[in-house]
């Protein structure tokens, strides 16, 4: 069975330490370069250590056209065993940093860190996932347990939206409400609604979509309990749709579509697209991510009619387009990829989201963390992930196959490759550890003090190696 890939930690990073790894750009800014145990330690000698740090566009320091682009410290170790140096980057870019023992070419290490311009220099980097379900509908593992492994798997945050419920998110997020974890669980639903076959995905929304149609089970389920469709009670949900507003409603929608100079095309579903841009608009109201979800994922076809899913990008209803989508065969996610590109080269660029859209088991199944979203936030804060996302501050990443795959802007692959290299491997550890107290925690092994302790621990490695602006 295919089984998700972890990102293998590079040899150096095992044995050397480097902080902050990413940082602003235009300010001076102090590193330190550790080693990590005394076997690793700075070889002692009469002289200094070289520190070449270096821009990687500019090209080798063996090219003669770019040598000058590099700049020269010339260190002794402080009293830890430590070299120290303060460097200010011009611009964005990541930056090699390489030491020798004195002026020779015996290179000791090589280390990356990267400079961000003014609005990446801002925000952190968050990965998680968007789409997920648990037994609440048909998952394997009911949603706390969803939760804590997921976050063993490096995740930074999680939308448990099961098919045509919201009120398991909320499960999820009361189970954990009366600790501090480094997982941050946003409220959600896949959104499946009378009159279209469509799958989109209500990621953080305040109030159920589904939960406003007393057919849903959102609704049916719940006897209509207004605390299991919405966040809290400091949010006010609409009024509860009956089928005959709603049927109006669509007929209205769907009558406006056809009209005009520019009418929905004669090949797109009219019905169902006018479902589409209802679904999408409570979303919206709810404050939430109206995501539309894998439509090239087959059922016993693609999902999604070709000519439903043009227009649906041209006329883009939605607030962001899953791009990844979770399986493993590529007809999913690589057409999707494809498509993607192809908007972008029409001068259409959209928001984007990677998930597993996972059903399984956590930890046996084929799909498990094959595919997340990195989101460049201000906070890992359900508004702020939201607003980051529709500003087009994220990635998708594909780590179905050895080689990890990032789809998105060409200025925001090279910054999470960096990531993915560099700064996720020393973080996924220690998620590791705080997903694993989650769990002990879940099943009453840990104590809250105990799985504090531990998140702390997270939020302390996140600030030391990303310094924001």
């Amino acid at each position: 069975m295919m089984q998700h890939q972890p990102i293998r930690m590079k040899e150096e990073l095992y044995h050397f330490d480097i902080f902050p790894m990413v940082f602003p750009a235009g300010q001076p800014v102090d590193f330190t370069v550790k080693p990590l145990g005394e076997h690793k330690r700075f070889p002692g000698f009469e002289g200094e250590y070289k520190v070449v740090v270096q821009r990687l566009d500019s090209g080798s320091l063996r090219d003669e056209f770019s040598a000058w682009n590099h700049t020269d410290f010339f260190l002794t170790p402080d009293a830890d065993g430590a070299l120290r140096f303060t460097y200010t980057a011009a611009s964005e870019c990541e930056h090699a940093v390489r030491v020798y023992k004195g002026d020779s070419e015996d290179e000791l290490v090589e280390l990356n860190i990267y400079a961000l311009d003014e609005d990446l220099a801002g925000r952190y980097p968050f990965r998680g996932d968007l789409h997920i379900h648990t037994t609440r509908s048909d998952g394997r593992e009911d949603p706390a347990t969803v939760c804590a492994n997921y976050r063993k798997k490096g995740y930074d945050f999680i939308v448990v939206t099961d098919h045509h419920r919201y009120y398991p998110s909320l499960e999820a997020i009361d189970f954990y409400a009366s600790v501090k974890t480094a997982l941050n669980i946003l409220p959600g639903e896949e959104v499946h609604l009378p009159e279209t076959r469509v799958h989109i995905v209500n990621a953080g929304g305040l109030f159920s979509v589904n939960g406003l149609l007393p057919c849903e089970q959102n609704y049916t389920e719940t006897d209509g309990a207004l605390d299991k469709r919405r966040l809290d009670d400091t949010v006010t949900p609409p009024d509860i749709v009956p089928m005959e507003q709603y049927t109006a409603e669509i007929d209205a929608i769907e009558a406006k579509l056809k009209s005009g100079d520019d009418p929905i095309p004669a090949n797109v579903d009219s019905r169902w697209y006018a479902v589409c841009v209802w679904a999408f608009d409570k979303i919206r109201e709810a404050d939430g991510l109206g995501i539309f979800a894998h439509p090239y994922w087959i059922s016993d076809m693609w999902q999604i009619p070709e000519p439903f899913t043009r227009y649906m990008l041209k006329d883009h209803p939605f607030d962001a387009f899953e791009v990844l989508g979770g399986e493993n065969y590529y007809t999913q996610n690589g057409f999707q990829t494809a498509l993607y590109y192809d908007e972008y080269r029409e001068g259409r660029v959209h928001p984007i989201v990677g998930s597993t859209d996972s059903h399984g088991s956590t930890e046996h199944n084929q799909n498990t963390a094959i595919c997340s979203t990195i989101i460049f936030a201000p906070a890992n804060e359900r508004k702020a992930l939201i607003e980051a996302v529709k500003a087009r501050y994220s990635v998708a990443v594909d780590t179905i196959s050895a080689e990890y795959r990032l789809v998105g802007e060409h200025r925001l692959q090279k910054y999470a490759s960096f990531l993915m290299e560099n700064y996720f491997p020393i973080h996924d550890r220690q998620a590791e550890m705080d997903g694993e107290m989650m769990y002990q925690f879940r099943n009453g092994e840990a104590t809250k003090e105990e799985l504090e302790l531990v998140a702390a621990r997270a939020e302390k490695l996140l600030k030391k190696y990303i310094l924001v602006k």
